[in-house]
């Protein structure tokens, strides 16, 4: 099949800083990251050689401050599934926002109890009650919180390399050392077992196991892909033991995978089900968490008992509202497989060309990695790509993966010239480091 034809770059947008004044924005932001946010970003930022700031976008497009195009490869990650700045989206803020930003929450909200409507509407199963707060960390916070709240049981089993957020609960569910020792201790009851294992997660469960919470693909730690058949035996193996399933979509979920929810793939319906990233359409942060009607027992009883300021505001709850309208209105999930699979095929014709360089390509639908045989080849791809005009980033739990996760909205054309790109990345990497990978393989 012929390859589609380059779509060429776009005009710059319009208003943008010119000769003195753009290099004083570039200097002045430097600057304030290093006095006033974190000088560890700044030396990141100048290391990978970015000496600019992002400007605008649209689409699966990027502007920086000189007007240079790239095509985004990292969606910031799996946050703009429906493109940058979807007109859609805008609209619905935009509507919210000349009649009422944030609610008074002394009388019902419309766009927070549309929204858990739909929720119920789209999501797997019977999955109906939600509770909606403002990040992934925050809807995982909540889970556990439930799960313990309905079983009367404080203990969960989670997975070595799992990744469900930073803040205390969420972190100690997290599995990688990296992020958890400097906060020890950390909430107890959280036991560890690999990923894609069922017969450890059963044999770690005991009389204190309130659920089992797990990615149905691991996004930081790589973009790992269980076993067939995985979910469904954590599934079965938790309706036998009575204990709970909670599953954090907040990277999976939401088309990224080909099905709207990634637990589709297996027919699966959790207890718990985690969303957040996507859901607010690139344009306002909302996270959730829904449930079973048998779990919202306790919260129907008291329905203060676990609250959020900002959580289901009413611009968070139109965006989203907005972004299930294009996902379903769009087809994007469908999009996402024969797409997917158009980037894979590339990715392995560049792991194909680069075998000393590139040690494997997975994924599933628009949830894509990159695996090398050295981290070094990783981060100098990721910096090289940048200057090739394609955004990619490496995963938390596992620098020697960079993650390809484009808008679903992205076109075939699009991804050819990404796939371009990344594969002058990784040349340029090869030739700049030489043999590194090939004498450490598999080195951290």
């Amino acid at each position: 099949m012929a390859r589609p034809r380059p779509e060429p770059p776009r005009p710059a947008p319009a208003g943008l800083p010119e000769g003195a004044d753009r290099a004083r924005l570039i200097e002045r932001t430097l600057a304030q990251y290093r006095r006033y946010l974190n000088p560890g970003l700044a030396r990141l930022f100048q290391f990978g050689g970015v000496e600019t700031v992002e400007w605008a976008a649209e689409g699966c497009l990027v502007w920086d401050v000189h007007g240079r195009e790239y095509i985004d490869c990292a969606c910031g990650p799996a946050i703009f599934n429906v493109g940058h700045r979807h007109p859609r989206v805008l609209a619905a803020v935009r509507d919210q926002l000349d009649r009422m930003p944030m609610s008074v929450r002394t009388m019902p909200s419309a766009p927070m109890a549309a929204l858990a409507e739909r929720l119920a509407e789209v999501t797997p199963g019977d999955l109906q009650y939600s509770f909606f707060c403002n990040s992934g960390a925050e809807a995982n916070e909540g889970a556990i919180k439930l799960a313990r709240l309905a079983t009367g049981r404080p203990g969960f089993v989670v997975m070595q390399e799992a990744f469900h957020g930073k803040t205390l609960g969420a972190l100690s569910a997290t599995g990688r050392a990296y992020y958890r020792t400097p906060f020890e201790p950390l909430v107890p009851g959280f036991v560890h077992v690999p990923f894609g294992d069922a017969g450890a997660v059963e044999a770690a469960i005991g009389r204190d196991v309130a659920a089992v919470m797990l990615e149905p693909i691991q996004g930081e730690a790589g973009v790992i892909l269980p076993p067939a058949g995985y979910l469904r035996q954590v599934r079965e193996i938790c309706d036998r033991r009575g204990v709970l399933l909670i599953a954090d979509e907040i990277q999976t979920g939401l088309g990224r995978t080909g099905r709207m929810f990634c637990v589709e793939h297996e027919g699966v319906v959790p207890d718990i089900l985690t969303l957040a990233k996507a859901l607010g359409g690139g344009v306002m942060p909302i996270g959730a968490f829904v449930a079973r009607p048998a779990l919202w027992e306790r919260m129907k009883r008291d329905p203060y008992i676990h609250s959020s300021t900002f959580g289901g505001n009413p611009l968070a709850c139109r965006a989203a509202l907005a972004t299930l309208d294009v996902l379903v209105d769009e087809r994007l999930a469908d999009r996402a497989g024969p797409l997917g699979e158009q980037f894979l095929g590339r990715l392995r014709e560049i792991r194909a060309r680069h075998p000393g360089v590139v040690k494997d390509v997975r994924g599933r639908g628009l949830m894509l990695g990159i695996e090398f045989t050295h981290r070094d080849y990783a981060l100098m791809t990721s910096a090289e790509a940048g200057h090739r005009g394609v955004i990619t980033f490496y995963t938390l739990n596992n620098p020697q993966v960079i993650r390809v996760e484009p808008p679903l909205v992205i076109t075939p054309a699009l991804i050819d010239r990404a796939a371009d790109g990344i594969e002058g990345a990784v040349a340029a990497a090869e030739a700049m480091l030489g043999s590194v990978g090939a004498a450490a393989e598999g080195g951290s």
